[in-house]
């Protein structure tokens, strides 16, 4: 796609505070100052043109650890995709190498990256990596934003809103002084002017630079997240042209935009095929093709495919895939597709508590039933890893948790061909069929899987479909659909 559409959508983009993030009174005419000065208003994904998802991920097997990356890409910004994949390729290698000849033990060691928009506009766009990884007893989290400038298509990591290094030194002594007003939690002297500690800083609606650092970067790691607001008067002159682009894009009104989203409570009906009914799969052969992780840069065309095939599947999407691209969610259920939940940043639930569960499987609940009006009553768990607690918590918000018994291994860089047969030779009556919508290999290998499944006398369907008037039940586990009591399966 052309630069001058790509950017078009952006300058249409007019951003807001969130509730949550700013405060509702200001104390001048079309002044908004933020509650938290170092809250960063963040960009609907969704409005921008040209945005899609990548996605890097392994764990599905057993004994694997987990890995779950994702981070957006533009069209016409081709440097900035480049820092981006070349960003995550690197945490990822870092992570194999940190793991490498230790034996995965329950909990098993996970890496997850999400992504939010800190910026986009015609003047800046930025990107902000939320890291985190977890090695046997805690979470460890980190930010990194990338910026890119739309007019020179020029990317740079934060550094780059910058006028050189005696900038950086300023800001240095600028962020300490504001530390030092913490008390002695913060370690303020450890300051230092390196690219490594000022590698996520972004503006907030007053043009004030937010400046983040790590957990533990200058304090125990019970602090959680340290920022610091240094004012725009005293940083104005400290920036570059991309940073000055920044600041003056930062302060512009804005409407539309989210706070990392918190989405209305859903009241819609609950998430069906429009064709459910049509096949009857106590009578013939059913299996159930499920496709996790997007919506991603590949799940158009297997839309085609799947409508080409008269098939149809069960998505479970992640949160912020779903929300940067919710024409895809629209059209899988118009097209008779069942949209289910598999949570917003696809972290594994067993590893955490109650009100972490519930938030972020309300959360995607919320943003799917705003994108198609229905509210998703399956859940599959990350790396299909459950505990009693997740359990209960499906019972409680009334969901059902999927898992699989055939698993297509679509993640471990097989051919196509290779993934359709292992797909065709394990199937079975009421199989519920793991691939993943965010590889290429896998779309490939859709259509050879219809064919020869259609070959054998195989109807497709939803995962509901196959439990027919018996239904699905809130905070049970399904890996099948032989799974219900005194059913037998079909030969």
């Amino acid at each position: 796609m052309h630069k001058s559409r790509f950017f078009s959508g952006i300058a249409l983009l007019a951003l807001s505070a969130s509730g949550c993030a700013l405060a509702a009174a200001s104390p001048g005419r079309d002044v908004v100052v933020p509650a938290e000065p170092t809250a960063i208003d963040f960009v609907d994904p969704a409005t921008v043109i040209g945005l899609s998802t990548r996605t890097l991920t392994e764990g599905d097997s057993p004994g694997s650890r987990y890995v779950h990356i994702d981070y957006p890409e533009f069209a016409g910004a081709t440097a900035l995709n480049r820092e981006l994949r070349a960003q995550a390729e690197r945490q990822l290698r870092d992570f194999r190498a940190r793991n490498r000849g230790i034996e995965p033990v329950s909990p098993r060691p996970e890496l997850n990256v999400d992504w939010q928009l800190a910026a986009a506009s015609p003047e800046a766009v930025a990107v902000r990596l939320r890291t985190g990884e977890f090695q046997g007893e805690s979470w460890a989290n980190s930010t990194r934003t990338f910026w890119f400038d739309p007019r020179t298509r020029e990317a740079a990591g934060s550094t780059g809103l910058l006028e050189g290094h005696p900038a950086l030194v300023r800001l240095a002594a600028l962020v300490r002084e504001q530390l030092k007003e913490r008390g002695n939690h913060v370690e303020h002297d450890s300051v230092t002017a390196a690219d490594d500690e000022f590698d996520s800083m972004a503006f907030n609606r007053r043009g004030d630079l937010v400046v983040e650092f790590d957990d533990c970067q200058i304090g125990p790691c019970s602090l959680g997240r340290v920022a610091v607001a240094v004012p725009a008067e005293q940083v104005a002159p400290l920036l570059s042209r991309l940073g000055r682009q920044a600041q003056e894009s930062a302060r512009e009104p804005r409407t539309g935009s989210v706070d990392s989203p918190d989405f209305a409570p859903a009241h819609s009906p609950d998430a069906v095929s429009n064709r459910a009914g049509s096949v009857d799969c106590a009578k013939v052969k059913c299996v159930a093709l499920t496709f996790d992780d997007g919506p991603g840069p590949y799940t158009g065309r297997l839309l085609d495919l799947l409508k080409e095939g008269r098939a149809r599947a069960t998505f479970f999407t992640v949160g912020s895939n779903a929300t940067a691209q919710p024409a895809l969610l629209r059209r899988m259920s118009v097209e008779g597709h069942l949209v289910g939940n598999h949570t917003w940043a696809h972290r594994d639930l067993s590893k955490q508590g109650s009100s972490k569960i519930t938030e972020t499987i309300a959360k995607t609940g919320d943003a799917v039933s705003a994108i198609i009006g229905q509210t998703p009553k399956l859940v599959r768990p990350p790396y299909g890893a459950v505990s009693q607690q997740v359990g209960n918590v499906a019972r409680e918000m009334g969901l059902a948790l999927v898992t699989w018994d055939v698993d297509a291994k679509d993640q471990d860089g097989d051919k196509a061909k290779d993934i359709a047969d292992r797909t065709v030779r394990e199937a079975h009556p009421g199989a519920i069929i793991l691939m993943h919508d965010i590889h290429r290999e896998t779309v490939d290998a859709v259509p050879d899987i219809l064919k020869r499944l259609r070959g054998k006398g195989y109807s497709l369907v939803t995962v509901p479909e196959l439990y027919g008037s018996a239904g699905m039940q809130a905070g049970r586990l399904y890996r099948s659909g032989n799974e219900l009591p005194g059913k037998q399966p079909l030969t």
